[in-house]
């Protein structure tokens, strides 16, 4: 940790979506480097991506993919757009929820339940079963539908919260895994201000948005190519839109493997020669800490050979 002048220890401020509660701060709390630290809590992606690259904020946790809804377009884009970040880690966050109400509250007196949109569509089955005849009132967040009904702002018998919410609001819990899919999970990026990626381990993803050069039959063929033939795995793919006309889209990526990994490098000198546009986002380990396989023909000792064999031939050295 660095020191100031007079050795005290510099505390370090990490942005996220807040308040207290959310999953973005479970994602947070899963960080070592960042225990003890100074949380900054904010009120959307952007904000927090801000705070990174004017300062305010030595990093910032976003949500980047659900495994239910996919990728979340507000963090892609964002990290399409905005220069100067890159990210260090990824961490996962089991997505349940609770139902909570004001303390002395029962489930069967519930009529009204206040959830954001997304986490009241994964626990609709759930409700359905348990609460018939609700009525659903609509919330600018997890956090926020709980807070509504601490601080008397909300007219509902009981919010969906994520689980976090118990620990800092004095609310009863009325019920609990009422999410709808056992396995959901949200995957969380750490981004900092660029700098150089952290050593491989044997166990890491590369992040990266590329865009097609035009519009023509196998382009996006082309693009993927630059990866299969290079044994290069994509755990993620997805379209965006660039914007500024019809048909125009990035590729939001996730390749297993490292930057300093050879298939990897050459992967990416492949797609800098083909794509106008490559935004490299980082490369980190892994939060499953699953080792990547590769056949042995994608071997970095395969690439380094096959470079000394062309340098042979150019130098014009016998070919053994």
């Amino acid at each position: 940790m660095s020191t100031d002048a007079s050795g005290i220890p510099i505390r370090r401020t990490y942005s996220y979506l807040g308040p207290a509660g959310t999953f973005t701060e479970a994602a947070l709390a899963q960080v070592p480097e960042a225990r003890d630290q100074i949380w900054r809590p904010v009120r959307n992606v952007a904000e927090a991506l801000t705070d990174v690259v004017e300062g305010r904020a030595d990093a910032a946790m976003i949500a980047i993919e659900n495994s239910i809804d996919g990728g979340v377009s507000t963090a892609q884009d964002a990290l399409a757009t905005m220069s100067g970040l890159r990210i260090v880690g990824e961490y996962l966050v089991p997505v349940n929820f609770v139902l909570v109400g004001r303390p002395g509250a029962r489930l069967a007196d519930v009529s009204l339940v206040a959830a954001h949109p997304v986490a009241y569509a994964q626990c609709l089955h759930w409700l359905s079963a348990h609460l018939p005849e609700h009525a659903h009132l609509p919330a600018a967040s997890n956090v926020a539908s709980a807070v509504g009904i601490v601080d008397g702002a909300s007219d509902a018998d009981a919010a969906i919260a994520p689980p976090g919410i118990l620990g800092h609001y004095d609310l009863e819990l009325l019920a609990s895994d009422i999410g709808d899919n056992p396995n959901a999970v949200t995957r969380f990026v750490l981004v900092a201000r660029t700098v150089a990626p952290p050593a491989p381990t044997g166990a890491d993803k590369t992040s990266l948005i590329a865009e097609l050069p035009d519009d023509h039959p196998g382009a996006l063929l082309e693009l993927l190519e630059q990866f299969s033939t290079r044994g290069i795995n994509l755990s993620l793919i997805e379209s965006r839109p660039i914007g500024d006309a019809l048909g125009r889209y990035r590729f939001v990526i996730d390749a297993d493997g490292h930057i300093e990994d050879e298939r990897m490098a050459d992967a990416l000198l492949g797609l800098r020669r083909f794509s106008p546009k490559v935004t490299f986002l980082g490369s980190y380990p892994r939060a499953d800490r699953a080792i990547v396989h590769y056949p042995d023909r994608y071997s970095d000792d395969v690439f380094v050979e096959a470079r000394d064999w062309l340098r042979g031939l150019i130098s014009g050295e016998p070919e053994a």
